[in-house]
């Protein structure tokens, strides 16, 4: 009897230290996604510092997140690629780190292709392998005073992504004596008469470079892209060149630089030109600088490799932040967000081309409950909301706030918008940060507004994505009141739920 109680007793004893490891294991994993600040619909790291996203591809129902990473600080320092695996591009799981730095350097930004047809060899007919293209920076030798200190080089995996080998003979590509020569986005070209093969496309100090290659291993210089017209406040970064369609079907060519400094309002941003490339040289269209958003907090953004056909999105993310305070924003575990996706589409407005950026159809799935108001003034009752707005009047306004005094507001007057986020929280730890921020029209009639508030980041889509601004904010408290004017008199309001 006395043997039987204590076995008893040992299982139970044993059944309660499980169920307190269990609660404990989920504290824990609470308190990882719940820090202050922290983003709970966009991409974060589980920790440490995150900048560029790179690598990004779409492989057999998967898309990867690659995305510059040090492990072993929450500011910029030695990069490797981090990496993380979605399925629906909202829904993300963390992987290891996928590329670490070697005797050639740390590992900058880049991009990834699914070498359907093994060009390259790495892998085989039947299992083609991914092929990520990247900047090493030999910090050893930039110190040194070298100049070519920065090459590409290349890794592949054959277990979809899970794993990743660098290739053997690296570099791929030597720098000619350049000192920025990084970034490298590749992606599959044919001609009409169906010929293909891969282009690169390379931010070369002040300009981009183009190089060919038939096997991602030996690249030929093609042509440079320099127009005296375009915005040169600061080094070119981060190139992306890819075709789309316009309202009409006529096929045209876009091509993403982000620079910093030089921004629109300040820092860092992307700039696009629109325009032809006949596999060997790009000519853009019309002399314009124009941004891909008109907010402080989107650089660096590339587009999805391999994205099926019948899908047809030229789908798109950025790093939500921006280098005038990234390394000194007031958040500790981790450091910096990802924008929500977006697809790209082009539209024409006064003959013009214009490149939309319009929030992926999957955000609906984060939607759990929805309010109507006919009021001016509406109270909130979640911090993490999406919000969709009728415009009826050429100028208009909109701010929350809350019962501290925090507060942000985005207001049109005339053929310019204006948001201040001066009083929005935590704002003195960079100056810069408190500045009004601006943008034009571009002559839009501005029809709608839709607006995502997460815990440290708002995003304005008029017009579908039309006209973007999406910005960084600190509230030490939620927002518990919008107040709105010139805009229709049914205001949707849906609460939305995390995605950790």
């Amino acid at each position: 009897m006395t043997k039987g109680i204590s076995v008893l007793t040992f299982i139970l004893t044993g059944i309660m230290l499980f169920a307190c490891s269990q609660k404990e294991a989920n504290i824990i994993e609470v308190k990882k996604y719940g820090e202050p600040f922290r983003s709970q619909f966009h991409f974060t790291p589980e920790a440490n510092w995150m900048n560029d996203p790179n690598g990004m591809v779409y492989y057999e129902g998967e898309y990867h997140l690659f995305y510059q990473y040090h492990p072993e600080g929450n500011t910029w320092g030695p990069m490797h690629w981090g990496h993380a695996i979605s399925t629906d591009l909202i829904h993300w799981d963390h992987q290891p780190i996928a590329i670490f730095p070697d005797e050639h350097g740390t590992i900058f930004s880049g991009s990834a292709v699914a070498d359907i047809n093994n060009t390259s060899g790495l892998g085989t007919k039947e299992n083609p392998p991914l092929v990520a293209i990247y900047t090493y920076h030999d910090a050893e030798a930039e110190k040194s005073g070298e100049v070519d200190f920065q090459t590409q080089g290349i890794a592949f995996s054959i277990d979809k992504g899970r794993t990743w080998e660098k290739y053997a003979e690296n570099p791929v590509l030597k720098n000619p004596g350049i000192k920025d020569f990084r970034d490298p986005k590749v992606d599959w070209y044919e001609d009409k008469d169906g010929k293909g093969k891969w282009i690169m496309s390379l931010a070369v100090k002040d300009k981009i470079s183009f190089y060919s290659s038939p096997d991602l291993l030996d690249w030929s210089y093609e042509s440079d892209f320099q127009p005296s017209w375009g915005a040169y406040g600061g080094v070119w970064e981060c190139p992306d060149l890819f075709k789309l369609k316009n309202e009409s079907g006529e096929e045209k060519w876009v091509l993403l630089v982000s620079i910093n400094p030089g921004g629109p309002n300040g820092g860092s941003a992307t700039q696009y030109f629109v325009g032809d490339f006949d596999g060997k040289s790009f000519h853009a269209e019309e002399q314009e600088v124009k941004w891909i958003d008109y907010g402080a907090d989107n650089y660096a953004g590339v587009t999805w490799s391999n994205v099926p056909k019948e899908d047809g999105r030229r789908l798109f993310i950025g790093w939500m932040s921006n280098w005038d305070y990234a390394n000194i924003v007031p958040t500790e575990v981790w450091r910096s967000a990802m924008t929500l996706p977006r697809s790209l589409e082009l539209f024409q407005s006064n003959q013009k081309h214009y490149l939309a950026s319009r929030p992926i159809q999957e955000t609906q799935g984060l939607r759990v409950q929805k309010k109507e108001s006919n009021e001016d003034t509406i109270d909130l009752v979640s911090d993490l909301l999406e919000i969709e707005l009728n415009i009826v009047s050429e100028d208009f306004d909109l701010e929350f706030s809350n019962e501290f005094g925090e507060k942000v507001t985005l207001k049109k007057q005339g053929n310019s918008l204006y948001f201040d986020r001066s009083e929005s929280g935590l704002t003195d730890f960079n100056e810069s940060f408190k500045k009004m921020h601006t943008a034009p029209d571009l002559g839009l009639e501005l029809k709608n507004l839709q607006v995502f508030v997460d815990k440290s980041s708002i995003e304005f889509f008029f017009n579908e994505g039309e006209l973007v601004l999406t910005e960084i904010i600190f509230p030490e408290n939620p927002y518990t009141q919008l107040k709105t004017k010139g805009f229709g008199e049914v205001k949707k309001i849906h609460v939305l739920k995390s995605i950790w």
